[in-house]
């Protein structure tokens, strides 16, 4: 049965639920909010596509380098090609950090993301990012195989050497768990809410109500008398007016209002679990209760760092590594790191303390910090120090005090 067929025969299944025909055309579930929860649907929830954005930025704000290790020594690759791949320009269109952004957002929502890799004599020249919903994992035993689909449905098989596959957490092991149907029932109720608030809005915020008279009223004159009420008095620019009633009509209202459905509290409610559901920190979307403070709050964007971006990091660190690199590659000591200090770009006193430290310490160098703050190196300032007096680290690690240097200076020369 060809692919049209089959699906053809789907539709017609689903034809008599109009709901379930959006889904299988569009994807996604409905929740028990009653809420259709799509991947675009989810894109388009303010606090979902928050946490997404924070999730997605913080890959993308901070440099991804291929870095060598030899021996006790790390430096950056930069003789390898795939190093300027990923830290310039992995395609023809987008920058490094548009590129990290996209597998962000696709790790996020879907818990998958795939990129092809365009190799030209073995060499790894282009990341080419695919949609989540264009492909289509097969597993036959061990082996996984991909089909990549185009806008007009026509598949292309491609070897799973030729693509990337980077996964959230997954249950069997080979495809992400998709994170818009995790969420599904906090999204519902997230969606289903900004809809409620929206729809009272454009109604004037006011309560839906009844007009009554003790007068018999024809059907015309129930349309035009409708007709006309909505039009002084429906929407949120009329909200407020003035009503004239005459002929013992009577406005009864029947709804309730925005305080007595608690909408405000349900609102805070579905951010509260929506953030759960992506494990991001409330206050990383812009919400935070009264009771918090500076101290509380900066401990909040360390533990973001911490169990938000961590497990992200070595996801996509790990991912890279045995997916980029070959197996001689892997030998010679290369390997992939998102620079996480580039995180203390934001705060000035922090970053200046943890200069400070490091170099009190004789963990960097004075070049080395410059080097990190883009600043031209000084004669002299790769020596490192250490913070009982300041004096010079020889090769052996014991520390040249300042009389030792002065006994030196004076002693004859050999």
């Amino acid at each position: 049965m060809s692919i049209w067929r089959r699906f053809r025969s789907r539709i017609e299944r689903k034809a008599s639920d109009p709901l379930a025909l959006l889904q299988e055309i569009y994807g996604g579930t409905s929740a028990a909010s009653g809420v259709a929860v799509t991947h675009q649907s989810a894109i388009e929830c303010g606090v979902a596509m928050a946490c997404a954005r924070v999730i997605s930025e913080g890959m993308s704000q901070i440099p991804f380098r291929l870095m060598r290790a030899t021996g006790r020594e790390r430096a950056a690759a930069t003789d390898v090609p795939l190093y300027s791949l990923l830290e310039t320009r992995p395609n023809e269109w987008q920058t490094a950090p548009e590129f990290f952004d996209t597998l962000g957002l696709h790790l996020v929502f879907a818990g998958n993301a795939y990129v092809y890799l365009n190799r030209i004599r073995g060499q790894i020249t282009e990341l080419l990012p695919f949609e989540p919903r264009q492909v289509e994992v097969k597993r036959d035993g061990w082996t996984l195989s991909y089909i990549v689909r185009d806008d007009k449905g026509r598949g292309t098989a491609i070897p799973a050497s030729e693509i990337w596959h980077l996964r959230g957490p997954s249950w069997n092991a080979w495809q992400g768990l998709d994170g818009v149907k995790l969420a599904r029932e906090a999204l519902g109720i997230a969606i289903g809410a900004e809809e409620h608030a929206a729809s009272t809005l454009a109604n004037g915020g006011a309560p839906a109500g009844i007009l009554t008279t003790d007068a018999a009223l024809s059907e015309e004159q129930r349309k035009h008398l409708r007709a006309s009420w909505q039009a002084v008095h429906g929407g949120r620019v009329n909200a407020g007016r003035i009503a004239v009633l005459s002929n013992g009509m009577r406005f009864v209202p029947v709804g309730s209002t925005a305080a007595d459905q608690q909408l405000v509290e349900t609102r805070k409610f579905a951010v509260e679990e929506v953030c759960r559901a992506f494990r991001v920190m409330p206050i990383m979307v812009g919400y935070s209760d009264k009771a918090a403070t500076y101290a509380s709050a900066e401990q909040m964007f360390l533990a973001h760092v911490v169990h938000t971006m961590g497990p992200w990091y070595r996801r996509v660190e790990k991912s890279a590594s045995a997916f980029l690199l070959t197996e001689q590659e892997r030998r010679e000591g290369l390997y992939f790191k998102f620079v996480t200090n580039a995180l203390l770009r934001g705060a000035a006193r922090d970053r200046a303390e943890f200069y400070r430290t490091m170099v009190a310490n004789a963990l960097m160098s004075p070049n080395e910090v410059r080097e990190l703050e883009d600043l031209n190196p000084y004669e002299g300032g790769d020596s490192f120090t250490r913070q009982i007096n300041m004096g010079r680290v020889s090769d052996d690690g014991d520390t040249d005090t300042e009389q030792d240097m002065e006994l030196e200076d004076e002693s004859p020369a050999r």
